[in-house]
């Protein structure tokens, strides 16, 4: 999971017109620091909810929204068993 969200992420980066480019990214980092806006923040979610068919963020009952890389990765993992 966390591979095809880098692999999204990055071209949510590229969408956008950011020059940022990972191939790694730490489960900390703050993902308002990695180059992605709003606007990236949504092509993201549907570029994996074209992939996964899973837009976890619609099915919460309490929206959250996660401040870093690894929470959004847990959120994905938690919701796609």
């Amino acid at each position: 999971m966390r591979k095809l969200i880098l692999e999204k992420f990055n071209e949510a980066l590229e969408q956008t017109d950011k020059t940022e480019q990972y191939e790694n990214i730490d489960d900390n980092a703050i993902l308002l620091e990695t180059g992605l806006d709003s606007l990236g923040f949504a092509i993201l979610v549907a570029l994996l909810e074209e992939e996964l068919d899973l837009d976890p963020f619609q099915l919460m009952d309490e929206p959250v929204y996660p401040s870093t890389f690894g929470e959004f990765v847990n959120i994905y993992e938690r919701f796609n068993d």
